[in-house]
């Protein structure tokens, strides 16, 4: 039998021989370390949805690599530009109680190097921009006579000047007020809506205070606070700037939803993850991007799940910042709470900013009274920093409660309350009845010490366990004894 070509035995053998190469170069990939699970998972969420969720570790470094490899040499990667280092534009001076379209988005930086935008392109020039200076002819002017420096050494030195406060990539000028937009960046092209956020830039230096509302789509009291507060302000009369975020949740607000779209709790995320679930981007961003210019924070809340609070402020009385930032609020009980990891206010308060959380009435509801206590608190507030100046008219200062229990229905019924926010209640008094509706069986909740009614239930139908009345104990002080019978 003949024997075969040379040519015919070699195509035999090379896909045999690229096999063997393939085979040999799939085992010598590294391995895919296997990926953790998280330490804690929240209560609606399952160890799949986390690993779904999340990046494969090491996947940045290889993409860190690849993107070296493909840059040119003799070139340096270049760090992400500082939105708020350079502003892209200046804010209009606009009238808040005007009625006004729906501010647009925070613009982008543009990439280094690059043009400028368009809007910055055709901006028209300011007329300070298109007045020429006085020195411009002159750029080494004479030096002053000895008559002039004694009148100006005689003379009082005048206050500082304010500056501009460079937020959301815009400037804000002294002595102006303006709607910006602040969008997150999470949903997708085209569907992003901006979160409406107030600016007042004071004629006069002074601090940053921020106001916030809505953390929780369905807390409808705040929202009106920082209304009524910062359309009641002229920047002329102004010291320092005033930042209003009256809805923070707009989707939460828009659905009537305490909670995000992915069922979060937004302020138990701060100050949130870029890289983390839509929560805590949605945390992260808002307290890069407003939360950091703050010197001083109100986070002003209502109860959820159907209870009520008395208007209060919730504040971690151990600061010693903090317990003095508290004096400013006018007719405003306030509850020692050092609060809890991924609040707005914890987040706050470590990277320095004092910070409180207001409470004010129930959810889904706007509460005239609940919504005056909250105005009039700020403004004492803005009073007592220096901030305004107001002929102001103080009221009886409300304790401080160091210490405050909830108690929980025993049986499951229809409740029915005997006493109302802010009554003074003793051990043993009834503070409502939770009635079997068919078997007709009554249990009364009883006040197990004497204290105030800081938060209740609203009347409704309970399970065995609800939380249904906050009492607070107010403390003693060293100076002050028991009183006498």
């Amino acid at each position: 039998m003949p024997s075969s070509p040379p040519s015919t035995r070699t195509g035999r053998f090379l896909p045999a021989l690229g096999a063997l190469f393939f085979s040999a170069a799939l085992w010598a990939q590294e391995p895919v370390p296997e990926q953790p699970h998280p330490v804690e998972l929240s209560e609606d969420e399952s160890v799949e949805d986390i690993e779904a969720s999340q990046a494969m570790p090491g996947s940045d470094e290889r993409a860190s690599k690849t993107a070296d490899a493909e840059r040119p040499a003799g070139t340096t990667a270049t760090a992400p530009a500082d939105t708020d280092a350079v502003p892209t534009r200046v804010a209009p001076n606009v009238d808040l109680k005007q009625v006004a379209p729906t501010p647009e988005p925070a613009p982008k930086s543009p990439e280094p190097g690059g043009e400028a935008t368009t809007e910055a392109a055709e901006k028209p020039v300011t007329p300070e921009a298109a007045e020429p200076k006085a020195n411009d002819a002159n750029p080494t002017p004479d030096a002053p006579t000895a008559s002039e420096e004694a009148t100006a050494a005689e003379s009082p030195q005048e206050a500082p000047p304010a500056e501009p406060l460079v937020i959301l990539g815009t400037e804000v000028r002294p002595g102006t007020t303006t709607r910006l937009g602040w969008t997150p960046d999470t949903t997708m092209a085209g569907l992003n809506q901006p979160t409406p956020v107030l600016v007042i830039n004071g004629a006069r230096p002074g601090p940053n205070l921020c106001l916030t509302g809505a953390v929780h789509g369905d807390e409808l009291n705040g929202i009106e606070i920082i209304r009524r507060v910062m359309y009641d302000i002229q920047a002329d009369e102004l010291s320092g700037r005033l930042i209003g975020v009256p809805i923070v949740n707009l989707q939460g607000f828009q659905r009537g939803s305490r909670y995000l779209p992915d069922r979060r709790d937004l302020n138990r995320n701060f100050p949130g993850d870029p890289n983390g679930s839509l929560a805590s981007r949605v945390a992260h961003s808002l307290f890069n991007d407003v939360i950091r210019h703050c010197d001083m924070l109100v986070d002003i809340h209502t109860g959820s799940l159907k209870r009520t609070n008395l208007a209060q402020l919730r504040a971690d009385m151990h600061i010693s910042s903090v317990a003095r930032f508290t004096e400013g609020f006018d007719k405003m009980a306030v509850i020692h709470s050092q609060g809890t990891p991924g609040m707005l206010r914890t987040a706050a308060t470590s990277h320095g900013i004092v910070a409180v959380t207001m409470e004010a009435g129930e959810s889904l509801r706007i509460q005239e009274k609940q919504i005056k206590a909250g105005v009039n608190s700020i403004n004492s507030l803005l009073e007592k920093q220096g901030m305004i100046s107001r002929l102001f008219v103080w009221g009886k200062p409300e304790p401080v409660y160091y210490n405050s229990t909830w108690l929980r229905a025993k049986h499951g019924g229809i409740l029915v309350s005997d006493v109302d926010l802010g009554d003074d209640v003793v051990a043993g008094e009834v503070l409502g009845i939770v009635t079997d509706p068919i078997t007709n069986a009554q249990h009364p909740i009883r006040a197990e010490q004497d204290g105030r009614v800081i938060g209740m239930a609203v009347d409704q139908v309970v399970m065995a366990g609800f939380a249904t009345y906050h009492i607070g104990t107010e403390a003693r002080g060293p100076e002050q004894g028991p009183e006498e019978d």
